[in-house]
């Protein structure tokens, strides 16, 4: 069953964030993944949410996302997210 990584993200340093950028492709693809949504045009429709990046991540499964998330080549590329951006990172199983 598929699942999905919902991330919310908001980048305090794009100078830095666009190294992040151009490496994770390659760890997500390398766990079966692929972007569904990247960053693009985004409206809230119901409730009170901040304007943040939206990335969305499809997995052929939960177990994948998961070893994504705790591998080595993640590991590596882990920090330059975290030193130019904060956020949420959610992993659940499709239907």
């Amino acid at each position: 069953m598929a699942a999905y990584v919902i991330a919310q993200i908001e980048v305090t340093d794009w100078e830095k964030f666009q190294a992040y950028i151009k490496e994770a492709p390659r760890t997500i693809s390398q766990y079966g993944g692929k972007y569904i949504a990247r960053g693009g045009e985004s409206v809230v429709l119901e409730g009170d949410a901040q304007n943040k990046r939206m990335v969305l991540i499809e997995f052929p499964s939960l177990q994948h996302a998961k070893d994504w998330y705790n591998s080595e080549e993640y590991r590596q590329i882990k920090p330059l997210r975290m030193d130019a951006a904060q956020g949420l990172l959610i992993a659940v199983e499709g239907c």
